[in-house]
């Protein structure tokens, strides 16, 4: 069975909105909103219906309009700190003509009405941006029919601004509100007769808006998983076996109940191998009346485990065997040209090889979840990022339908693709459920470190030639790591096609001679992806090698890059692929294409920007690295400084972005400005090692995270102007800036990176 990341998936499948005119209450009902009474203090997904006497209509389902003059928009994408909360919701208001300060957000539940919600591989904004403008103009349309009704003046010569529908002859005004019921009378207008806002009409779209739970965030009033409370709430952690695929064997759990507060004590079967996905790991689950009495009880448990057959796992010889395994002859994935030809008249070959670590996502929140099981039916609170997905596998682990089961989605603190995966989830419906109780599942940030969807090691070697007349002649790049697909599949030995087309069969350069090729690696851990997913390696074995080659030839690493991308083109890349097609990121390649022009710009950018060629101080120096991934061109230059301690600081970053429209640049700033800092903590500090097939590091002392004094300290973003359909945003900062910091190191030391995490010393 081949499973399909995220990133695969089509994108472009059409989000039909149901059309209908409803009460408010019923809105509320629609929107899944209600509660039940039981949650205290979550008030972001909760809403209280007592006016009395208030009507609403709903043109669609995103979004109602109260009579009191309430504008509700319901935001269907999971809130992590991207700003999705704000940046689909202002879509719908600009396009209806709103006051953004009479707009309520309300977080929808996980139900397939609202299109896809999986909030992964970043197209949020890519796939709803036209469905949630025509749901905001159906509205608009509506209003201003029935304005033209009140008024006996003809549809044309309204509009609608700042929460009003305007008459452009006499100036006439009326508040949405004072329209509503007008507008219940009225049919629903079709998407065919709307006419979408020009650009130059646009009040938000394109500009800065700061994310609407700003202020609850940063007062502490914000609701996360975490946070999410009911009554008689019980605590559960658990002790997983600490080798994937291992199972219980038989526990002592006496010792455990004995503390005040355990109430109960389960084992939890867990999925063995393969691990899946979605399901939990085996394990032993403690619950108590608090978190103290569950973690105490969880430290005196005595379990005895069946290890399975990855015991012996140890990720540093698997590295050695896949440095042997990238030598040789592999899997031809793309070819051009004749790359032994080339090698055999090259003057000149580099041969490298490239390794990175396992990684783990290290959310600031870690996984927790909770659910009350109650009359056949299932209630869950949680941080997750599908909340469909969660919902249909909590269904499937209780035998339930799935219209028995409720996804309310909190905010989450931090996700990178850890919170797409449910296994946290199905734990606390599953504890529920055989307990009788609400309980809410809680990982400890050890639980976190150790049983993560790591993101897979991977040795990477590229072999360049450049023939007599200076040319690069040929690209060879094998590629062997653990398969994401090998999670759900063990017979998965090498990279999938849409693991690929991440920076290596993308490859976008003019050379006469390529040949990509894989090789067998088997996943002894569950393998996930985390933000950027395999970008994070191949463009860092890719563009550091570019940069290697540009000093080989004599050349600027810039002046390199736009003579090989050669004259503005589209590339499709599928004629050079080997038995498959180019997946684009789930898109059409002929509505996205790979178009050499747009990356051109962006690197000419960010040069003029960060001063590319300027003389350095001695001890540091300017790198460069450029890649297009989610749809999204990035050109970065990074600024470092290293003392004579080998101590690296990373004065200025730089990057120009062309992401299409850009809907809300506050927001494209701060993932720009957070994907810096996280790619500089991939790069600098973490690292996953595993030996006896159990995990290595458990807490931030062993998996670090950069800190203050390290962290680059000035972030500029530069946002192309563009017109075209927006794309990503919140995956395309990473894979350039560790290539872009090696090349500043050499710049600044002589030395080449080669291997991940940067260690100066070694």
């Amino acid at each position: 069975m081949k499973i399909l990341a995220p990133f695969q998936k089509r994108k472009t499948e059409t989000v039909n909105s149901e059309i209908f005119s409803v009460s408010r209450r019923d809105f509320l009902k629609v929107g899944g909103l209600l509660t039940g009474g039981l949650v205290l203090g979550v008030s972001f997904f909760s809403c209280d219906d007592k006016k009395k006497n208030v009507v609403t209509v709903a043109p669609n389902i995103y979004l109602s309009i109260a009579s009191d003059g309430q504008v509700t928009i319901i935001a269907h994408r999971s809130e992590m700190g991207q700003g999705i909360r704000t940046s689909l919701p202002l879509v719908v208001a600009d396009e209806l003509g709103a006051d953004w300060k009479k707009v309520a957000i309300v977080q929808a539940e996980g139900d397939k009405k609202y299109g896809d919600q999986n909030t992964d591989g970043s197209y949020s904004v890519r796939m709803f941006y036209r469905p949630m403008r025509e749901a905001g103009a159906i509205a608009r349309l509506l209003l201003i029919r029935a304005a033209a009704k009140e008024w006996q003046l003809p549809v044309e010569e309204c509009d609608t601004e700042n929460g009003q529908v305007i008459h452009r002859g006499s100036n006439k005004k009326k508040d949405f509100g004072e329209l509503v019921e007008t507008a219940q009378s009225l049919p629903i207008p079709k998407v065919e007769e709307i006419k979408l806002k020009d650009r130059k009409q646009f009040n938000m779209i394109g500009k800065e808006t700061a994310i609407i739970d700003l202020h609850d965030i940063v007062t502490g009033k914000a609701v996360f998983g975490m946070d999410a409370v009911v009554e008689g709430m019980k605590i559960a952690v658990v002790k997983r076996c600490p080798v994937v695929g291992g199972m219980v064997k038989s526990f002592d759990d006496s010792k455990a109940r004995a503390v005040p507060g355990v109430i109960k004590v389960l084992a939890i079967k867990g999925a063995g191998l393969p691990a899946t996905l979605s399901k939990p790991l085996s394990g032993v689950a403690v619950i108590a009346e608090n978190t103290w009495a569950a973690i105490k009880g969880r430290d005196l448990l005595e379990v005895e485990w069946d290890l399975g057959p990855n015991a012996a796992y140890d990720s540093a010889k698997q590295i050695e065997q896949l440095k042997l395994e990238v030598a040789k002859e592999g899997t031809i994935r793309r070819k051009r040209g004749d790359f032994n030809a080339a090698k055999t008249n090259a003057k000149k070959v580099i041969d490298h090889t490239y390794v990175a670590p396992y990684l783990a996502h290290a959310t600031i929140e870690p996984p927790c979840a909770l659910a009350i099981v109650k009359n056949g039916s299932c209630e869950v609170w949680a941080c997750t990022q599908n909340p469909q997905g969660a919902r249909d596998v909590v269904a499937e682990a209780l035998g339930f339908a799935v219209e028995k089961v409720k996804m309310n989605v909190t905010l989450l603190g931090g996700g990178f693709g850890r919170k797409s995966k449910p296994d946290f989830i199905v734990e606390a419906a599953v504890l529920a459920k055989e307990t009788g109780l609400p309980v809410k599942v809680l990982w400890t940030r050890e639980d976190d470190i150790r049983h993560d969807y790591y993101h897979a090691m991977s040795v990477q070697r590229i072999v360049a030639t450049i023939d007599s007349q200076n040319k690069l002649s040929g690209w060879a790049h094998h590629i062997a790591y653990p398969s994401i697909s090998a999670t759900e599949d063990l017979s998965v030995l090498q990279a999938s096609d849409g693991e690929l087309m991440q920076g290596a069969t993308d490859f976008p350069y003019n050379v006469p001679a390529i040949n990509v090729e894989t090789h067998d690696a088997q996943a002894h851990l569950r393998i996930g992806w985390l933000r950027s997913v395999r970008n994070i390696p191949q463009v860092f074995a890719v563009a550091t090698m570019l940069d290697e080659i540009a000093e080989a030839r004599g050349v600027d690493a810039i002046a390199q890059a736009l003579e090989l991308l050669g004259e503005d083109r589209s590339i499709t890349f599928e004629q050079e692929l080997v038995k498959t097609t180019y997946p684009n990121y789930g898109e059409k390649i002929e509505d996205y294409p790979w178009d050499t022009g747009r990356m051109k710009k962006v690197i000419e950018r960010v040069a003029k920007e960060s001063g590319w060629g300027k003389t350095m101080p001695q001890g540091s120096g300017l790198g460069f690295a450029a890649h297009k991934s989610f749809l999204t061109y990035v050109a970065c230059v990074v600024e470092v400084k290293v003392d004579q301690n080998q101590q690296i600081s990373i004065p200025n970053v730089y990057y120009a972005v062309d992401c299409g429209l850009a809907v809300n640049t506050d927001r494209i700033k701060s993932q720009f400005e957070g994907g810096a800092q996280f790619s500089a903590s991939l790069a600098l500090k973490s690292m996953i090692t595993v030996k006896n097939g159990q995990v290595e590091q458990g807490n931030f002392d062993g998996y670090q995270i950069i800190r203050m004094p390290e962290a680059p300290q000035q972030i500029h973003v530069h946002i192309m102007d563009s017109d075209t359909k927006p794309t990503g945003v919140g995956e395309p900062p990473v894979p350039p800036f560790t290539p872009a910091l090696c090349n500043a190191i050499y710049a600044a030391t002589g030395k080449r990176i080669h291997t991940l995490p940067i260690d100066l010393k070694a």
